[in-house]
């Protein structure tokens, strides 16, 4: 799809031309792949023997190069199976290069990648070694990989037929999601009959999906350390509450969304004042982050000043909190050359589950996750944002 060329009036929200590219090349293949699919299961079926489709048959695999090579010579049957090996180049072609648009575009963002797989070259080599990798183990054997094949294309689509039914239930389009959930119940019924045919095609899938979610895994904690922001952004109230502090350090109190009263912000002031240097009457800034999408795994920033209950807060939507503050105080620190203290308390509970917690929803162990986050990003322990807990 990204292929497409589109109107020269599209735009990113809005790209009508491409969709209606999209939609013509789709209908266009759809009649073309059924025309064939019916006439040559048709003719193959009429004109060769059940005995040559059995294994060891000559048309094992091959019944269109079979009819070629038997009714229309060996000169045509060759040209043929030219034309067939160029055909089966083009479509890996293709497949490589949906690849190389889609796996950038999205499994960084989400963490489920090294950030070295933004760039087509690396993609190219991996996809490649891939594909030598599957036709060794498999022997190039085209009933081998017969099984694999049909169950991945079986379940592609009977995965896109519930989602087109279930995005096409509103009230104008009902009887449509009536078509499309009678063409999702068929798909369904045909890949289960196909598991159950050649159940190799699922334990071989099932490998795939099992080997995709461990790499995914274990690229996403790799990668839990990094800052996730693309870039930060502050607006006025909140840059007129930095450019308050116009000399010394900029004390900033890390605190939860969750306990919005004054009494929360108060004590939260109380017990930073008791374990630091500050003075017992600092107007101090307070830090807020609102998880989001912990799965969005790079996003922008957007950092607002609010005052609440007469305390100054610098509120920011981020995916993870650690690195989200760690992404925040590197801005301030550019921002107005002052370094920043953050001010947290001891996460209650379990570390090893506080730490899961992060994986996963990116709350929990705050306090050593940011000074870990920030002593990957800073290097120099002079310009490292300092972290206090008490």
């Amino acid at each position: 799809m990204p292929q497409i060329r589109g109107h020269e009036s599209d735009t990113d929200s809005d790209p009508a031309g491409r969709i209606e590219g999209a939609r013509r090349l789709l209908t266009t293949a759809a009649v073309i792949m059924s025309a064939f699919l019916v006439t040559t299961s048709f003719t193959t079926v009429v004109l060769i023997p059940e005995q040559e489709f059995q294994p060891g048959g000559q048309a094992n695999g091959r019944a269109l190069a079979f009819l070629a090579h038997e009714y229309l010579g060996a000169g045509f049957g060759t040209v043929y199976d030219l034309s067939t090996i160029a055909i089966l180049w083009f479509a890996g072609a293709s497949a490589m290069a949906g690849l190389l648009n889609l796996v950038p575009r999205y499994l960084p963002r989400y963490g489920m990648a090294p950030e070295w797989a933004r760039a087509v070259r690396p993609l190219v080599l991996v996809f490649t070694l891939v594909g030598f990798l599957i036709t060794w183990l498999f022997d190039a054997d085209v009933d081998a990989q017969g099984g694999a094949y049909a169950t991945g294309v079986l379940v592609l689509m009977t995965s896109a037929a519930i989602a087109v039914t279930f995005s096409a239930r509103s009230k104008r389009q009902r009887k449509r999601s009536v078509g499309f959930g009678t063409i999702a119940v068929v798909f369904v019924y045909t890949t289960v009959a196909n598991i159950f045919e050649r159940p190799e095609g699922i334990r071989i899938a099932a490998l795939f999906i099992l080997g995709i979610i461990v790499i995914s895994l274990l690229s996403r904690i790799r990668r839990s350390f990094e800052l996730h922001a693309t870039r930060v952004r502050m607006d006025t109230p909140a840059l007129e509450f930095l450019a308050a502090n116009e000399t010394g350090p900029i004390a900033i109190i890390a605190h939860e969304p969750l306990r919005l009263s004054a009494g929360a912000y108060g004590d939260k002031l109380t017990s930073a004042v008791e374990v630091s240097h500050l003075p017992v009457d600092y107007q101090a800034l307070f830090l807020e982050v609102v998880v989001d999408d912990s799965s969005d795994f790079e996003t922008e920033l957007e950092v607002r000043g609010i005052t609440r209950h007469g305390y100054r807060i610098l509120e920011v939507h981020g995916p993870v909190v650690p690195n989200t503050i760690a992404s925040v105080l590197l801005h301030i620190r550019d921002v107005t050359g002052l370094m920043p203290h953050i001010y947290f308390r001891w996460t209650e509970g379990n570390p090893v589950t506080n730490l899961l917690r992060f994986l996963a929803f990116g709350e929990g162990e705050i306090a050593p996750v940011t000074r870990e986050v920030l002593r990957e990003a800073e290097p120099d322990v002079a310009r490292r944002p300092w972290v206090h807990v008490g």
